[in-house]
Parts: C-alpha cells; sequence; structure tokens
C-alpha cells in the first residue's frame, strides 16, 4: 500500500517511519508537515493510505479531511484520545491511534487498513463498465482494459481480444476511471497502470502496444508507478 504521513512534529515523523519501514506491504511515498502541501499532492496523485495528526498547525485533521476529494484510507495519529468518536464519524477513518503508541498497536491499525484495501482492490477488479455502441450497450470488465485511444470525438477501448469504438471524450472517462488505476499518459492515451510492461524514453509499452508518453504527463505517471 502506498502511504504519505501528514504530521507537523518530527519526532512523531520519524517514530512513523520507523514503523512504516517494518512493513513490506507499505511504502512510504512521503511526509508532509503542512495540511496545505497535503492536499496539493492529493490532488494530483493517489495513495492508499494516510498517516494523519489531528492537531495540525494551520487546520485540524478532521476538518483536513473534508477538503480533500475522495480521500485514502486514513489512520489518525494524535494525543487526544476525545476526537476518537468524531473521528470515527467519517467513513475513510479505518483506526485512530492514540501517542505514543506500540509497534503492536500499529501492527492492528496496519491489518485493518490491509482488510479495506482488500475488498476495494476486489471491488476494482469485478467492475464493469458499459459502452454504448450504436445503441447496443456492451458489458466490459474494467480490469480488461488494456488502454483508451482518443481519436477527435472518438474513443476506442482496447482490450486483449477485442476493439470498443464509441462518441465520447477522453476527459469524461478520465474522471470514471482515474480511481480504477487509470492515468492519463498523453492527450490522446488514457492506459490502466497494471497493464504497463515497460516504459522506455517517452513512450511506454501496453501488450504489443507501443504508446507516446506526453512531456507533461511524464512526471505524474513516474511518480503513479
Amino acid at each position: 500500500m502506498k502511504c504519505i504521513i501528514l504530521e507537523d512534529e518530527l519526532p512523531a515523523q520519524l517514530i512513523l517511519k520507523n514503523y512504516i519501514a517494518k512493513f513490506e506491504q507499505l511504502e512510504l511515498v512521503t511526509t508532509f508537515q503542512t495540511a496545505i502541501e497535503a492536499n496539493s499532492y492529493l490532488k494530483e496523485h493517489t495513495v492508499d493510505l494516510l498517516f494523519l495528526d489531528i492537531n495540525l498547525p494551520d487546520i485540524s485533521g478532521l476538518d483536513f479531511i473534508k477538503t480533500v476529494k475522495n480521500p485514502p484510507k486514513i489512520i489518525m495519529t494524535t494525543a487526544y484520545p476525545n476526537f476518537a468518536v468524531d473521528s470515527f464519524e467519517l467513513e475513510t477513518i479505518v483506526d485512530y491511534l492514540v501517542k505514543p503508541f506500540s509497534l503492536d498497536r500499529f501492527l492492528k491499525a496496519i491489518s485493518k487498513a490491509e482488510k479495506f484495501h482488500e475488498a476495494v482492490q476486489t471491488k476494482t477488479q469485478e467492475e464493469f463498465v458499459y459502452l454504448n455502441i450504436d445503441k447496443t450497450l456492451h458489458k466490459v470488465k474494467v480490469s480488461d482494459v488494456l488502454y483508451i485511444e482518443s481519436d477527435r470525438n472518438y474513443l476506442t477501448f482496447f482490450t486483449l481480444s477485442k476493439k470498443y469504438l464509441i462518441i465520447d471524450s477522453l476527459k469524461n472517462w478520465k474522471g470514471k476511471l482515474e480511481k480504477h488505476n487509470f492515468l492519463q499518459t498523453h492527450k490522446s492515451f488514457l492506459v490502466n497502470l497494471k497493464k504497463i510492461e515497460k516504459i522506455t524514453g517517452n513512450s511506454l509499452q501496453i501488450h504489443e502496444a507501443k504508446l507516446p508518453i506526453g512531456r507533461t504527463y511524464k512526471k505524474k505517471l513516474m511518480a503513479s508507478l
């Protein structure tokens, strides 16, 4: 699981970093001391888990969550146990750690987060989209889509076995599929990140297709892998 830390106290950050490093299933991407920095990052990147302090200098952790569109799962870390009830009213929060917390207690929180993550992954794999082709709806499994190519007002959905041509915009499908690990990598392409086999220079390969990577999209692509 990709995770980030939002914690203004450096000693508390260090404890979390040390704990996270003990678990192979956790990948710490970056850390923040202010909600403004973290919010800007989350607008451009997707993570699975956020370790969030309640007592921040610019905004409370609970208020911060409400400003984030499609927030990741969250483990609260705080010295104030009295906020626990309010925290669990927010569905995205999976656990509440009161400082100082032990490694054993941290492990329990990670186990809860993993269960949520696995449930989301299973749901994502089983979800379908319906493509309107000549007034007929075709049911396509999201995880089967390799990439989508845009050509003016037309989109082509590529799977291993078929191609589906519809009239629509790439922008519309970008909004629908971002939560399924799809990312725009060029003005004309939206790709399934899980299907990328290799990246060479300014191109990527999915199955037998070699697709260009736009200069303005490359940084976000590399950060998402």
